[in-house]
């Protein structure tokens, strides 16, 4: 799109001159680390950004899936990167989440990054497979109540929204339902599919093919509304008053990285969220576009941190 990549360039040359280094980033291949396997909705985001970054700043932005420790593995690799800008990471409510939950980090997530871009804004979906005999959150709470311990839920790995989310409604809901991680959302509906686990609270994006296609059944929203893209699924606060969790994605660098790299960078995403494209793409899965300066990223990061960390202190969870 010409418009499109007339408002980069300008954007680009509109940033103040910081020597050669500055106008030529990026000179070479990006590295974007997304901490979660490839097929989930964290991999499908970072995806499409990646290529329109590849088409529009003419490198090619790299997507290396480093799965584990709901995305904390990944994230240590980035911080422990030069920080030169040739390596950043998909950010999400796992980082926030994780700054509480894990208690040996070799690292504190707000100190040793800094932010890039916000990206994106969607909901969970709570799906169950068409075996499991319920049709709405309300007939899910009386089933679990009725068959204490007998249901389990998959989610993406320990301190993904996916996994805490589902923690919020155990507490909001008063069940007790048995936690099996993944190694990321998509490894985790073979058995989803097959009813080896009951319940996934996963990202819109990562549960809305299996949806329309009616392999699974879904029975609510994580937010506090219903969501545009299924409309006629009810939000579980319609049954659960108070439950709300919302995800959010976005873009963050080591600590040290230059100034001039992360205002190119973060002008590039916010034109590319701009692009009819991309918003379409971004609305078919069910998300809206957030464009943010790394300030407004950054502020967005240190309140969901600490959001979260009440919640995961409430159910009293902890990784070691």
């Amino acid at each position: 799109m010409p418009r499109i990549r007339h408002l980069v360039l300008l954007v680009l040359f509109s940033l103040p001159a910081a020597g050669s280094a500055a106008e030529k980033f990026p000179s070479r291949p990006v590295h974007y680390v997304v901490g979660f396997a490839a097929g989930g909705p964290n991999d499908i985001i970072a995806r499409v950004m990646g290529e329109w970054l590849t088409d529009h700043l003419g490198q090619q932005f790299v997507i290396e899936n480093r799965a584990g420790s709901g995305g904390m593995i990944a994230a240590n690799s980035v911080i422990i990167s030069p920080p030169d800008g040739y390596t950043i990471m998909f950010v999400g409510p796992n980082n926030a989440i994780g700054a509480t939950l894990y208690k040996n980090l070799p690292f504190v997530f707000l100190r040793d990054t800094v932010p890039v871009a916000g990206l994106m804004r969607l909901t969970n979906i709570m799906v169950v497979p068409p075996s499991l005999p319920v049709k709405t959150v309300a007939e899910f709470i009386g089933y679990a109540k009725a068959n204490p311990g007998k249901l389990s839920f998959a989610s993406s790995g320990n301190g993904t929204s996916v996994h805490m989310s589902a923690e919020l409604f155990k507490i909001k809901a008063g069940i007790d339902m048995v936690h099996v991680p993944y190694r990321g959302s998509a490894p985790a509906y073979p058995d989803l599919l097959t009813g080896k686990v009951h319940v996934l609270f996963d990202n819109l994006p990562g549960a809305i093919q299996f949806v329309r296609t009616g392999q699974l059944r879904a029975l609510g929203v994580t937010t506090a509304r219903r969501s545009d893209a299924l409309p006629d699924v009810p939000a579980i606060a319609e049954t659960v008053p108070g439950y709300e969790a919302s995800v959010w994605y976005g873009i963050s660098a080591p600590k040290g990285t230059p100034p001039e790299a992360v205002a190119t960078l973060n002008a590039a995403v916010n034109a590319a969220l701009a692009d009819p494209k991309i918003k379409a793409r971004l609305a078919e899965l069910g998300g809206v576009p957030m464009p943010m300066s790394p300030v407004e990223f950054g502020r967005l990061v240190a309140d969901e941190t600490e959001k979260w960390g009440q919640v995961v202190r409430a159910a009293g969870i902890s990784v070691d």
